[in-house]
């Protein structure tokens, strides 16, 4: 895919990036991030500018084969000049120096000693935002020698940098989109998991940890469940989670952030383990098979909520799938007597309330669970395997998922799709 060509009127070159190599030095003290960043892209079309999303990144210089580049601001859009036309199809590598204090999109936790991203990648790197556009990643940090890390992408190395410094690096070598680029540094302790072939780890702080170990046992069962349900292998070499210091949960490529106070409530029983199910069930639905843009989002986050209470089915039994169920029942019940129920294909996703996210992720949810009542059991997750292995590593929309429920049980489901996705009678 490529980057948007319109930005408040101006006509853009579409281009398509293939690869962020980023350089990141995180501040604990002052909570200010520097960056270097090199960004390899090609030309879709000829032109002149080209924009990126930079969220309140302070951009300090840009540069194309060692010479200056002149650039702008257009809200959170850094909108690059070559000074003439680019000719299509021509390969480029941007060279970007920044500077940030985020107020959000990365945490600092001084007194916990963490730092970590929270989704919004454009607050810490220059980026394209859109889930359709795919890169691979080269990311480095610097970081305080006695502190742990994890980020997207398998880890490289640790190099000494000062007396009281170490550069970690991470290669992302599968293209994906840049929303779930993110890491975690801090003052962690790793803590063991019962593993099944996949490498797993898990960062908590001290007084965290043996909490961590017992809510965190399941993580292998749940990355052979979801294997066998999308009839694709876990597509990383390894999965990191990290207990920090508060989130309401996030997945990123081979890994997931949850909540200190999350894992004592799993660990005293408080709560279920279906959010660390959810997060899992991302690197299949959501990072591997993505939402084309946010309109469909309930393509990432209904089938992800779907997949977290069929595994509690398998691991807690029939009431706990049957407890989701209502759940979803009741908050779309809900919606439809406040009058703000809506299809799940939005016709735009600017702002999104409370109750839209409902739709995405409790109606999202449901009806995957009205599809599998409708079509049964092996029709169904033959759908699912279809659909999955058909759009690894690609974009989706609605539409394709329909074609593999159809293509599985030889029936017209435009019906129910009108019905609950689309909105028409």
């Amino acid at each position: 895919m490529f980057a948007a060509m319109l930005v408040a009127g101006l006509v853009l070159a579409p281009f398509d990036v293939r690869h962020y190599a980023v350089r990141l030095e995180p501040d604990l003290a002052t909570q200010v991030v520097r960056g270097e960043e090199r960004i390899d892209l090609a030309l879709l079309a000829s032109g002149r500018e080209i924009a990126f999303d930079a969220g309140a990144l302070e951009v300090d210089r840009v540069r194309l084969h060692g010479r200056d580049l002149q650039f702008r601001r257009d809200g959170k859009k850094l909108i690059v000049d070559f000074g003439s036309d680019q000719p299509a199809r021509k390969t480029l590598s941007l060279e970007v120096r920044y500077h940030a204090a985020p107020k959000y999109g990365l945490e600092f936790h001084p007194e916990q000693r963490q730092i970590y991203t929270i989704f919004s990648t454009s607050q810490w790197m220059v980026a394209v935002d859109a889930p359709s556009e795919r890169a691979t990643l080269d990311l480095a940090l610097v970081l305080p020698k006695a502190w742990s890390a994890l980020a997207t992408g398998d880890e490289q190395l640790v190099a000494h940098v000062d007396r009281e410094h170490d550069l970690h690096r991470w290669h992302l070598a599968t293209p994906m989109p840049s929303y779930i680029y993110g890491f975690v540094a801090g003052a962690f302790r790793r803590a063991d998991l019962p593993e099944t072939g996949t490498k797993l780890d898990l960062l908590v702080d001290d007084a965290h940890a043996q909490q961590a170990r017992g809510a965190f046992a399941a993580t292998a069962d749940m990355l052979s469940f979801f294997a066998d349900k999308a009839g694709v292998p876990y597509p990383h070499r390894r999965y990191g989670q990290v207990v920090v210091t508060d989130t309401i949960g996030q997945e990123m490529a081979g890994l997931s952030l949850l909540s200190n106070d999350y894992a004592e409530k799993v660990a005293s029983g408080e709560r279920t383990v279906g959010l660390i199910a959810h997060e899992a069930a991302h690197q299949w639905w959501g990072n591997a098979v993505t939402c084309r843009d946010w309109n469909e989002f309930w393509l990432n986050e209904g089938m992800a909520t779907f997949m977290a209470a069929v595994y509690l089915q398998h691991h807690d039994g029939e009431a706990a799938y049957a407890e989701a169920v209502k759940g979803w029942r009741a908050r779309i019940d809900a919606l439809r007597a406040k009058g703000v129920d809506k299809p799940l294909v939005f016709p735009d996703w600017n702002k999104p309330s409370g109750d839209d996210r409902a739709v995405v992720y409790q109606k999202g949810a449901y009806f995957l669970h009205v599809l599998r009542g409708e079509l049964g059991e092996t029709v169904f997750w033959s759908a699912i395997r279809d659909y999955t292995r058909g759009h690894f590593n690609a974009s989706v929309q609605t539409r394709d998922l329909q074609q593999a429920m159809e293509r599985a049980s030889g029936r017209d489901l435009s019906a129910l799709f009108n019905q609950w996705a689309y909105g028409k009678r």
